[in-house]
């Protein structure tokens, strides 16, 4: 059985893309644009929003911090997303910390114009519904994995979604948040991904990992694999 990738896709690259293009010119009028970057918290967890961040360029984690200290990452974003509204909207503190993993261009809409926005576009607030109904999928998704999954189909599963979010064949992601991501110790992964390579299913050249034999990681990843 195909894994269907989708159901692991926030899609917060829809909201602004489904928009007009005179809506999404109001939008990024609207922002002011900041960098932040690689390792720079764009929000943390029991922080106050002040905004929404719409992701020009880079690539931010979201997690969060357990008892033990050690960090849950839950999605990884990618230009074209937008976040950090959840928080907002309810007007609450957030939940969790966004970092960014690679320096991020961002066009920041603070809460003032963003709230302007929803009165000025109607349609971005169906958007918004929409999509936070979707993502409450996704993460019900993903926590199930975390939770009933063997650590050898997450990895295959999570090389599948980075592969196809990368939208290329290198994934760059370090191992601590690779390992942090499938929810498991570095040494763990590190020992699996040893195995996968041998197998001949990827390929690592420094902190790069080719995705090679697609056809077995998706066997793997949806417990089809002899």
């Amino acid at each position: 059985m195909k894994v269907d990738i989708k159901k692991f896709d926030f899609e917060s690259d829809k909201i602004l893309s489904s928009l007009g293009t005179q809506e999404q010119s109001l939008f990024i009028e609207e922002s002011k644009e900041l960098i932040f970057k690689k390792g720079k918290l764009l929000f943390y967890e029991s922080g106050i929003p002040t905004g929404v961040f719409l992701i020009l360029s880079g690539r931010a984690k979201i997690y969060k911090t357990g008892l033990d200290g050690k960090d849950q990452i839950f999605y990884v974003y990618k230009a074209g997303d937008l976040m950090g509204y959840h928080a907002l909207l309810c007007e609450e503190n957030y939940e969790d910390s966004c970092e960014a993993i690679e320096d991020c261009k961002i066009a920041f809409v603070s809460k003032r114009n963003f709230q302007k926005l929803l009165t000025q576009v109607p349609k971005l607030n169906q958007l918004i519904i929409q999509n936070m109904s979707h993502e409450f999928g996704v993460l019900v998704n993903t926590i199930t994995v975390l939770a009933q999954k063997p650590l050898r189909e997450r990895l295959a599963l999570w090389l599948l979604i980075l592969h196809q979010k990368y939208d290329q064949s290198q994934i760059i992601l370090s191992r601590e948040d690779l390992a942090n991501l499938i929810g498991t110790a570095r040494e763990s992964l590190g020992r699996l991904l040893k195995e996968f390579k041998e197998e001949g299913w990827i390929e690592i050249k420094g902190r790069s990992i080719y995705c090679l034999n697609m056809v077995k990681l998706q066997k793997i990843s949806s417990s089809d694999y002899h």
